[in-house]
């Protein structure tokens, strides 16, 4: 017997920019699809340096998260992928705004390059509560 699964799409968080989706809801897990330092408006990478990034990035998974139906307390695993280990302080900066005790697992892998030209990218794995 397969598990229904549900696509998430919003307007708050960029559109995917491939053959992919903002987010995968399998039962009661949403798989959400890494999301760079795009404008959702714009369409453009923000500016500002890693910090800056970071906190798009955040910004837009849990607006993805959101309409999924939670929301980064939900959050058990994240990624994180840096072109740059130098700047892993600064990211975990602004990591540390967004999620509070007790925080999900996380990975974080250098990376040669991300699309657009991105510095950061997280993608994550949340667990709805009641569905």
């Amino acid at each position: 017997m397969s598990v229904p699964h549900r696509v998430v799409s919003t307007d708050a968080a960029p559109a995917a920019i491939g053959p992919y989706v903002q987010a995968r809801i399998e039962g009661d897990v949403v798989y959400c699809s890494g999301q760079i330092a795009l404008d959702p408006a714009t369409g453009t990478l923000v500016e500002g340096g890693v910090a800056a990034e970071a906190r798009r990035v955040l910004e837009n998974l849990a607006a993805v998260l959101r309409a999924a139906g939670g929301g980064l307390s939900s959050v058990v695993k994240t990624t994180v992928f840096l072109v740059d280990m130098a700047d892993f302080a600064a990211l975990n900066e602004v990591y540390a705004e967004f999620f509070a005790a007790p925080h999900p697992a996380r990975s974080t892998v250098a990376v040669a390059a991300l699309p657009r030209g991105a510095r950061v990218e997280i993608e994550a794995i949340a667990r709805l509560r009641g569905l």
